[in-house]
């Protein structure tokens, strides 16, 4: 099911490397990028900022560069910036972003087609501020998304086409969408993108696809979409995770559920944060906000050697799971370059300083990504 292919000349490289350099790390030689170190296993991926897709972060664009092979967009394919009014539509960001990817050879990942969170109010009110009609609701998606996707059609390789449709307890959620089209959005949404570009991929994207209340409504929704001839080629399970809150038990019987499902699994949005969340919840419900307390923000001069500890042998940990089902797992994205650039700095509360990522604020790798390398080279001996 999976299209990444080896490169065994690359293959062969790596394996030499590992087995002649003696490093600090134990493994991976520094003249190896993140990306080549899972060469033939599955892309790694970052999300890109504007300032990095116009090119003025070139600190950053190096790192992208010489580290990643695929890249999502953080803000400018959603649809509000999109089409922020009917028939109108603001692609400048978004071309700069494609073309990036495309003369870098990258995995493009186009994110996100239908969000509740920045979808544009006029996509379903009349002229009178009141709920438009299904029939309405239904052609603005259909123009919606058959004009963005056929854009990029042959240049992106798939699209989140619906994103954090379904709850924890596995129930839809409550937008615009369901209120008006019930469940029968999403079927539609996958429809439409389909027409638009046939030789596309197709996913499903959500964060906490580790709790088996939506892990249960999401397979639920993968069979009804299967059982119509719709597409849908993978599910992203965002990785939105706490070395406080360590679920990765479920994350792997969630895994494999969503493989036994017939799909393709993606670890999108991936962060690990060092910071309480001020309810000890997990997941990543954009329109959660709490007001900034010194007591939130224990490391703005840096970590402590034990919160390092907790931060290295976790993402050493979800690596290692990753790796154990590379035969599913199509790809692994990290949600931002490095910490400066992490949404988590902003979020549940704003203004404080995190160390969620792979790439330090710096863009220097934390020491533990050679150990991740590491981890990857072992299955080419």
């Amino acid at each position: 099911m999976k299209k990444v292919k080896k490169n065994l000349a690359l293959f062969a490289l790596a394996t030499i490397a590992l087995m002649g350099v003696t490093s600090c790390a134990e493994g991976a030689p520094e003249q190896l990028g993140l990306k080549d170190a899972f060469e033939g296993k599955f892309y790694i991926g970052t999300a890109l900022n504007e300032p990095q897709i116009l090119g003025i972060d070139t600190a950053a664009i190096k790192v992208v560069k010489e580290n990643f092979n695929s890249i999502v967009a953080e803000n400018v394919m959603k649809s509000g910036p999109m089409q922020p009014t009917e028939g109108n539509f603001n692609f400048e960001m978004a071309d700069k972003f494609v073309e990036f990817g495309v003369q870098n050879n990258m995995h493009i990942v186009g994110h996100t087609l239908i969000w509740h969170s920045q979808a544009p109010r006029w996509f379903f009110t009349d002229e009178e501020g009141n709920d438009v009609s299904a029939e309405v609701l239904k052609e603005r998606m259909r123009t919606h998304i058959h004009t963005v996707v056929s854009r990029y059609k042959g240049k992106v390789h798939g699209w989140d086409v619906v994103n954090e449709a379904i709850l924890d307890d596995g129930t839809y959620r409550n937008s615009k969408y369901y209120q008006i089209l019930g469940e029968e959005f999403i079927p539609l949404a996958f429809q439409y993108a389909h027409e638009a570009d046939p030789d596309v991929e197709l996913y499903y994207n959500d964060y906490s696809m580790f709790n088996p209340g939506k892990r249960e409504g999401v397979i639920k929704m993968i069979k009804m979409l299967k059982e119509r001839g719709l597409r849908i080629d993978a599910v992203g399970m965002q990785g939105h995770l706490s070395i406080h809150h360590p679920v990765k038990e479920e994350f792997e019987a969630s895994i494999k559920a969503y493989s036994e499902a017939g799909v393709n699994v993606m670890i999108t949005e991936m962060e690990i944060t060092v910071l309480e969340m001020p309810d000890f919840r997990v997941g990543a419900e954009i329109s959660t906000n709490y007001e900034y307390q010194q007591s939130l923000n224990p490391y703005t001069e840096g970590l402590p050697d034990s919160v390092y500890v907790q931060l290295e042998e976790m993402y050493i940990d979800y690596f290692k799971l990753f790796l154990k089902y590379e035969d599913v797992i199509s790809r692994v994205t990290v949600w931002g370059v490095n910490d400066g650039h992490s949404w988590k700095n902003g979020w549940p509360v704003r203004g404080r300083t995190d160390y969620p990522l792979l790439y330090d604020r710096n863009n220097e790798p934390k020491p533990f990504v050679e150990k991740i390398m590491a981890e990857a080279l072992k299955g080419n001996n």
